[in-house]
């Protein structure tokens, strides 16, 4: 089978914020969009956790959305097992395709009916996609999801409300996987949760992975948790990759400056001599999507910004390893910068 099960090229996703027509005819004012996405690449293994980390905003839920068709592309392709999903129209046709791609929201009680009993709620994809023959099937179904997600299957008589934040995350954990799909995207699964909840939770993930051979794409802000789920990262800013690089690598020697930044606001047990180990914030503010600045976007808060930084967008080059998009990287402007692990 080929090694790469998902393949993203040059997504765009473009939001039409346009001011009403009489407005605009009235004031002369023109058209508007955000280009929530403008040119996203990566590529997913099998098997593997691609996680995609950034400031809010930054397109990374606009990513996961598109790969499950809840947005439509503006531009590019998103190939899945060799199948380009963006251009299936057709739903009948699409249904058995999308089947093997399921999605994990990051609010689990908004992402389940509060009106369903559990066990219909994990039954509705096996019903939808016609994947068990008469009821006595689909009940031993369900009472295997929930015991594969650490729940009893007398938890199937209970509401969503009755249960907490980690539980409702495993329910929602066991509706994806009853359709028994190959690739699960994890949009800010653990974000709602404890901290103690949360490490269940990925434990959880994990242990399935290795069960079922699934295939991961993880969005998250929080750095700690990317690097203990994540097999390679992308960093996004601005609806475009800035850098890919493998975890280990990306943690130990990050080379674009936002990545440095970001890097830099996890809290360290052992800071520098004469640091006080607080966290600091990212400097500046992320730019107006609607008039974003020309160059390299992140030129405006970038320290080592120059002039070709202002007038030309950089792309996605081979650097060490990774893939970076930078100028400064391009020309051995910056300094090498290492970090213990935030693990």
């Amino acid at each position: 089978m080929p090694d790469t099960l998902v393949e993203v090229e040059g997504l765009k996703r473009h939001f039409d914020v346009s001011p009403p027509l009489l407005e605009r005819v009235l004031q002369g004012k023109p058209r508007a969009s955000i280009k929530a996405l403008d040119g996203v690449s990566f590529a997913i293994k099998r098997g593997e956790t691609f996680a995609l980390v950034g400031e809010s905003g930054c397109g990374k839920s606009t990513v996961a959305r598109c790969l499950v068709g809840l947005y439509r592309p503006s531009a590019g392709s998103i190939r899945f097992a060799d199948t380009d999903l963006a251009a299936l129209n057709n739903r009948k046709t699409a249904a058995p395709l999308r089947r093997r791609l399921q999605m994990i929201f990051q609010d689990p009680y908004a992402s389940l009916n509060p009106r369903w009993r559990v066990r219909r709620i994990v039954a509705e994809p096996l019903v939808t996609h016609g994947l068990v023959k008469n009821d006595a099937e689909l009940r031993e179904r369900v009472a295997e999801l929930l015991r594969q997600v650490r729940l009893s299957p007398a938890d199937g008589d209970k509401f969503p409300h009755e249960f907490s934040g980690g539980q409702r995350q495993r329910i929602s954990i066991a509706r994806a996987l009853a359709s028994r799909p190959e690739f699960l995207i994890c949009d800010e699964p653990t974000s709602a949760l404890d901290v103690s909840v949360q490490a269940q939770i990925l434990n959880l993930m994990k242990d399935l992975q290795r069960s079922f051979g699934l295939t991961y794409l993880f969005i998250s802000h929080n750095l700690a948790v990317i690097y203990q789920v994540s097999d390679r990262v992308g960093v996004m800013y601005l609806g475009r990759l800035v850098e890919i690089a493998a975890s280990d690598e990306l943690f130990a020697r990050p080379r674009h400056p936002y990545t440095r930044l970001l890097i830099e606001t996890i809290p360290r047990l052992d800071p520098p001599s004469g640091a006080s180990g607080e966290r600091e914030p990212v400097a500046g503010e992320v730019p107006n999507p609607i008039d974003p600045p020309p160059g390299c976007a992140f030129h405006p808060r970038c320290p080592f910004a120059n002039e070709r930084c202002r007038a030309e967008r950089p792309e996605l080059i081979a650097a060490e390893g990774a893939l970076v998009a930078c100028h400064a990287v391009e020309e051995g402007r910056l300094p090498p910068l290492t970090r213990s692990s935030p693990a």
